[in-house]
């Protein structure tokens, strides 16, 4: 199947302080305002998966799980296009979240053992908290150190949905995972980019397609294990017992590890 997918991303966001406002609208702007560059550094490569793709790549993550697909989202068809641009968005969408969940694991457990930078965090002088309970560590982050790294996120996810001619949209033939380069000059990003977010060093330049599978089907099984072991420090942390192999390991935190703000923002107008 051929499928062509065009999409339009739209964002509001209101923030009382126009200050932050100004910092995201600046870096999404900065992606927006320019093409990429015609000369691409990676050659994009149409993928087109269906059910069955799904079910032998399950064999080779885990052959004795197999394919376990209860909800049958193998079979979706998303916001109206077809399968297999819905079999993108999944493939996509569970890599991006195990690349944060193994982010989110290490940084727990780098934060945890009391390990951090020895110069200072804000510009006023103030350190790097020393606290070595991780959600009680990010309630101490400033709310304008919180807005610079949501800005920078957020940039981030803007430019992993571009779809050019040289990145296809992973719902529109592109492979799923696959990060847009950082593109430079006249036609890009207006400043020099030395380092890609994918392979900045380039030690994959003379990889083997085969070799790269491989790693990308390690990648998954180790997002997909690195999303089980973050989800069961936070459980444990807030329902103290609830993951017995984890007690007495992992400090009790009373605090609500799903806000990220201090401040309810998107409750305020509703009185939350």
């Amino acid at each position: 199947h051929t499928n062509q997918l065009s999409q339009q991303q739209s964002t509001t966001i209101k923030i009382s302080d126009t200050m932050k406002l100004a910092i995201l609208a600046s870096l999404i702007a900065s992606a927006a305002a320019f093409a990429p560059a015609s000369k691409p550094a990676r050659a994009s490569v149409a993928v087109q998966e269906s059910k069955a793709d799904l079910e032998a790549l399950a064999k080779k993550l885990n052959p004795i799980v197999g394919f376990y697909d209860p909800l049958n989202l193998a079979e979706a068809e998303f916001w109206g296009a077809s399968n297999e641009a819905t079999i993108g968005f999944l493939r996509h969408s569970e890599i991006k979240h195990g690349r944060i969940a193994m982010f989110a694991f290490v940084g727990y457990i780098v934060h945890a053992n009391g390990i951090k930078f020895p110069w200072a965090m804000q510009m006023d002088g103030t350190p790097f908290p020393s606290e070595t309970n991780p959600p009680a560590l990010w309630d101490t982050v400033s709310e304008d150190a919180k807005w610079q790294i949501f800005s920078l996120i957020a940039f981030l996810e803007f430019w992993s949905e571009l779809s050019t001619p040289n990145h296809k949209h992973y719902m529109a033939g592109g492979k799923p995972g696959d990060f847009p380069d950082f593109t430079t000059g006249p036609d890009g990003i207006p400043h020099p980019v030395p380092f890609n977010f994918y392979d900045p060093f380039k030690f994959s330049k003379n990889m083997s397609e085969e070799k790269k599978e491989s790693r990308l089907r390690a990648e998954i099984n180790n997002g997909r294990l690195a999303m089980l072991g973050i989800f069961g420090f936070l459980t444990e942390q807030t329902l103290p017992g609830s993951v017995p192999v984890l007690s007495g390991i992992v400090k009790p935190y009373d605090g609500e590890v799903m806000a990220p703000f201090a401040t309810n923002y998107l409750g305020q107008p509703f009185g939350l």
